[in-house]
């Protein structure tokens, strides 16, 4: 289906031509230097003016500036190609763009400003996303993508409970909103990695595609949709621990039997499918140290979290957007070799922030700029290498 005028295409910045472009590159921008100063900051050598505090500030913004942003650049890429209709682009897309910027400006400079004023901006930015998705995909009454809706949206009252949380000085309801979209994106990532790994192993190895199990699926989505369902209802803290290791192992069995029939055993000598395998791995690794902690082994909820954080969050998203800007930028899906460093480091970092701090927590300050430093050079890595590749028309010359 033709969607794009081309003489119109031509006047549009190759920037603005697709939400990847800007909401990749600010974001993994963003996170690099996000990281760096958060790093500093617990170091001592630096004193931020941020919103709230620094510890609110590195978790609200590692969510809901890095994550979410590569989250809607992914969503509303991918929305063209889903429904045949022209994705939010143009003077559109700046709009959704600056929103999101104005609004890790004010949340980075932030320590003096109305607290109204930094919440509203923030909070907009998935609501207007979740508009522009969403009638695309009822234009075409296209039902099968339109969950995704809710999801931005339950994001949203995730990222309203962390300010309200904030303000009014109640820290386990800021802890809540964080932990909610912890869950929700790992949900997410799991729904997504479903889809494409499966069809990405098989094409990037020449090998037949692994067909899905639907119980199996059912069984490892439904339990984490749960799992999810017990946080945001603030149920896990009534409900007896017994359960809550049963619902955590289950959900980690299920999904690690998934993840296994994808064989990562056969993706080595290709560093953007290898990466993904990893990065899909650490969602139940991090299932499991959250069973492991309510059976009553001594793991933070700091180290379970953050193998979803750093670990399945960082290395996915590493991942997926060296494939998704190459692909949607008319290049072969070939990596270059520097970009296997970056993986690498961005594992390295996961492994750092979650193992190193659980079995030697007496090295913490260490372990954790260890891990900043791997994540800035990694992220660093990807801005250098793709910078030309986001800012610059198609290379096959097509619309996008």
């Amino acid at each position: 289906m033709q969607i794009t005028n081309r003489e119109k295409e031509d006047h549009i910045t190759p920037i603005l031509r697709q939400a990847f472009r800007p909401l990749f590159l600010l974001g993994a921008l963003f996170s690099a230097v996000a990281i760096l100063l958060w790093g500093f900051a617990l170091a001592g050598k630096v004193s931020l003016p941020v919103y709230g505090n620094i510890m609110f500030w590195h978790s609200h913004e590692m969510i809901f500036g890095f994550v979410v942003a590569i989250v809607l650049g992914f969503l509303l890429t991918a929305v063209q190609n889903w429904t045949g209709l022209r994705a939010p682009h143009g003077n559109t897309l700046l709009v959704v763009t600056v929103l999101w910027s104005a609004a890790r400006l004010l949340l980075l400079f932030g320590e003096n400003l109305p607290w109204w004023l930094v919440a509203a901006v923030d909070v907009s930015v998935l609501p207007v996303a979740a508009f522009l998705f969403g009638i695309m995909v009822l234009k075409i009454n296209q039902t099968r993508n339109l969950f995704f809706v809710p999801i931005l949206l339950l994001l949203t009252v995730c990222n309203l409970l962390m300010h309200y949380g904030l303000h009014f000085g109640h820290y386990n309801i800021q802890v809540l909103g964080a932990y909610n979209a912890v869950f929700l994106v790992t949900l997410l990532m799991a729904i997504i990695g479903g889809r494409v790994l499966p069809m990405f192993t098989a094409n990037g190895t020449m090998t037949k595609k692994v067909q899905a199990l639907p119980w199996l699926d059912k069984m490892a989505l439904g339990s984490l949709w749960l799992i999810f369902a017990v946080h945001f209802f603030n149920l896990h803290m009534r409900l007896p621990s017994q359960v809550m290791v049963v619902l955590f192992a289950f959900c980690a069995i299920t999904t690690a039997v998934r993840v296994v029939r994808w064989k990562i055993w056969i993706t080595w000598r290709v560093p953007l499918l290898w990466s993904l395998h990893i990065a899909y791995w650490f969602i139940p690794i991090g299932l499991a140290l959250f069973a492991l902690r309510y059976a009553g082994i001594e793991i933070t909820q700091s180290v379970a979290m953050h193998a979803l954080t750093a670990g399945a969050m960082g290395n996915m998203i590493l991942s997926m957007i060296a494939r998704v800007s190459l692909g949607h930028s008319g290049r072969p899906l070939q990596a270059k070799p520097i970009m296997w460093g970056a993986f690498l480091l961005v594992a390295i970092a996961a492994v750092t922030r979650v193992f190193l701090i659980w079995f030697m927590p007496e090295l913490t300050s260490q372990w954790l700029m260890l891990s900043t430093l791997a994540w800035a050079i990694a992220y660093s890595i990807y801005v250098v290498v793709y910078f030309k590749v986001l800012i610059t028309p198609r290379a096959d010359g097509n619309p996008g």
